[in-house]
C-alpha cells in the first residue's frame, strides 16, 4: 500500500467516524473554538485561502499538512474537491501527520 492510499484512507476513517470537518469557514471556526488539531489545506489552494488558513492556524498553533490536491483531499472523504479539512481527534491527526510527512 502507497503513502497516498494509506493518509487517505485514513482520513476517511477518521471523516466515518465524524472527526472530520471540511469547508473553509468551518474549518476557521474549529480552529478559533480550538477544537482543530491538524488542519490538511490543498497545494492547489487559493492564494486569499491560503493566507486566511495559515494565518488563522498560526494565531493558534494548530499544525498545517501540505502536499495533497484538493480531489485528492475530496475523494478520501468521499466528496467533490475539498481544499481544506480539519481533523478533530488528537489521535487521527498525529498519524495523518505522520504519513504527510513522510512523502
Amino acid at each position: 500500500m502507497n503513502r497516498s492510499t494509506k493518509w487517505m484512507n485514513l482520513l476517511g476513517l477518521a471523516n466515518r467516524a465524524r472527526k472530520v470537518i471540511s469547508g473553509e469557514e468551518l474549518v476557521v471556526k474549529e480552529v478559533r473554538h480550538q477544537r482543530a488539531k491538524l488542519v490538511i489545506l490543498s497545494d492547489d489552494a487559493s492564494p486569499n485561502t491560503e493566507k486566511k488558513i495559515m494565518d488563522k492556524c498560526r494565531s493558534f498553533n494548530v499544525p498545517v499538512a501540505r502536499g495533497v490536491t484538493r480531489y485528492e483531499l475530496g475523494h478520501a472523504i468521499g466528496k467533490d474537491a475539498r481544499v481544506v479539512v480539519t481533523i478533530l481527534d488528537g489521535g487521527f491527526a498525529r498519524s495523518l501527520q505522520t504519513l504527510l510527512d513522510e512523502s
